[in-house]
């Protein structure tokens, strides 16, 4: 892997400033651009750790802190380690912040992230790639359909509620405005996702034309890819690393 080099930076948004997590190659040449969008539980060292194995990879990558609006990360204290008993007391403060972030909310940061991006010497103006992880699967797939012009591809992981029925703002509705190529990784024990929802969201897409794989990883749990979780499973990780970077490889 080739060494990394990551920075905590500020970015301007219509809504304030964005602090975020910064890494690429140590090598001062412009790479392909990754937005990756972090989980519910926030920017913090795992991530930081997943965006320098993806920059070691041959990436500029960004994690903004998308509750911004509510401080800088951590916008809401963690254990080191994330355990079953320790996510209603946390998900208690994080449900109501999640709920702020609406289709429009994401849109408009989305219009910072990538300005900011453009402007940097790191990565340049080309097309852009997104990862995202459990909320922020949904994130990504509203900003692929709100930027289509700049997104080339996008990845959603363990993500939750992507084709609901009863949500006007569900991703799966928007999927006439998206143009990137998309990856899926479920996970099989996931209740926020369930088989339903991913064959609502895989008929919305293939209707619209959209190019997409979807693939449910055997095993896995919500949240899969968190190594500071009790929901961490090695395999299906590894697994969504080879999806991710396959369709990054081809994309960008």
């Amino acid at each position: 892997m080739t060494a990394v080099r990551g920075t905590k930076v500020d970015i301007p948004t219509r809504d304030g400033t964005a602090d975020a997590y910064l890494t690429h190659p140590d090598d001062n040449a412009p790479h392909p651009t990754v937005l990756l969008y972090m989980d519910a539980f926030g920017l913090r060292p795992q991530l930081q750790k997943m965006a320098d194995r993806l920059a070691g990879a041959g990436y500029t990558v960004l994690v903004p802190n998308v509750f911004y609006r509510h401080g800088r990360a951590p916008v809401v204290p963690l254990p080191d380690f994330i355990a079953s008993a320790d996510r209603p007391a946390l998900f208690e403060q994080i449900f109501p912040i999640m709920g702020e972030l609406t289709a429009d909310a994401v849109a408009r940061d989305a219009d910072g992230y990538l300005a900011w991006l453009a402007g940097r010497p790191e990565g340049g103006a080309g097309p852009i790639g997104i990862s995202g992880y459990c909320m922020g699967a949904r994130l990504a797939l509203l900003t692929a359909a709100s930027h289509p012009e700049k997104v080339a591809v996008a990845a959603g992981f363990h993500g939750g509620g992507l084709a609901t029925d009863d949500d006007p703002e569900s991703p799966h509705l928007l999927a006439d405005r998206i143009t990137a190529e998309l990856y899926f990784g479920h996970a099989d024990q996931d209740h926020s996702m369930p088989p339903e929802q991913i064959e609502r969201l895989d008929k919305a897409l293939a209707e619209a034309g959209v190019r997409h794989r979807t693939e449910v990883y055997t095993g896995a749990e919500h949240g899969y890819s968190m190594a500071d979780t009790e929901a961490y499973n090695a395999e299906a990780t590894e697994r969504h690393w080879a999806g991710l970077l396959e369709l990054l490889g081809r994309g960008l």
